[in-house]
């Protein structure tokens, strides 16, 4: 299925603020977690996982996850997309 399917979009809860917002609109960041167990012998446990987590559009900003839609358009400009 494409991205304009019908219907209303799926609703996502930001892990910030706890807001629900569309899927389309929310700000999907990948969380990296490592644990480990710190044994210095062959026994050491160590497992790392990524969770994927979606944030509201303001709390992505306030993050600093995602730059502003005008800054990313100079960078384009920059290049000579456009």
């Amino acid at each position: 299925m494409g991205s304009k399917r019908r219907g209303s979009d799926r609703i996502e809860r930001c892990d910030s603020c706890g807001r629900t917002v569309p899927r389309t609109k929310a700000v999907s960041f990948v969380k990296k977690s490592y644990f480990t167990t710190d044994l210095r012998t062959n026994d050491n446990v160590s497992l790392a996982t990524e969770i994927e987590v979606y944030y509201c559009i303001s709390c992505g900003k306030h993050r600093k996850i995602f730059e502003k839609k005008k800054k990313l358009l100079e960078q384009q400009k920059n290049r000579g997309a456009y």
